[in-house]
């Protein structure tokens, strides 16, 4: 137990001198206010680029869903509500898949065809708003309409 004279500061450099690993070194970065402060910036920043970046690509082909919730468990190891965010969006999850594996044929159609749509969408705005070029445009003229 600290005394009041080394303060708190002191007890987590204590601790985190007896913690081994990545923890360790993390507890020592959080030992001092720039420190904790430098690091939830940091973890912040990572993880929102994580989770924007999954959210772009959940609607193509490929681990949209697993960036997403990487970027929230990297979110979690400083925030609070990320760590219950995170555990909210496992159960919606798991729910959405229970669900989607009780569903016959026609639904799962509806679901592919929403989800290509999306993904059309999402290219269409993309090239029109970063590369100037609309494709609806682009592929009247090859079709010669």
């Amino acid at each position: 137990m600290a005394n009041s004279e080394t303060g708190d500061a002191d007890q987590l450099k204590g601790e985190a001198a007896r913690r081994a690993g990545i923890h360790g070194w993390l507890d020592g970065i959080r030992s001092t206010r720039t420190g904790a402060l430098t690091l939830k910036i940091v973890i912040g920043v990572i993880g929102a680029v994580m989770v924007v970046g999954g959210l772009i690509m959940v609607p193509f082909p490929g681990p949209g869903w697993l960036v997403v919730f990487a970027g929230l468990a990297v979110l979690a190891t400083e925030f609070h509500w990320a760590h219950k965010l995170l555990e909210f969006g496992k159960h919606v999850l798991h729910a959405w898949t229970e669900w989607y594996k009780r569903q016959g044929w026609p639904v799962r159609i509806i679901v592919l065809l929403v989800t290509l749509a999306t993904m059309g969408v999402i290219i269409w705005g993309v090239t029109k708003l970063s590369l100037g070029i609309d494709l609806i445009v682009e592929g009247r003229k090859l079709l010669g309409i």
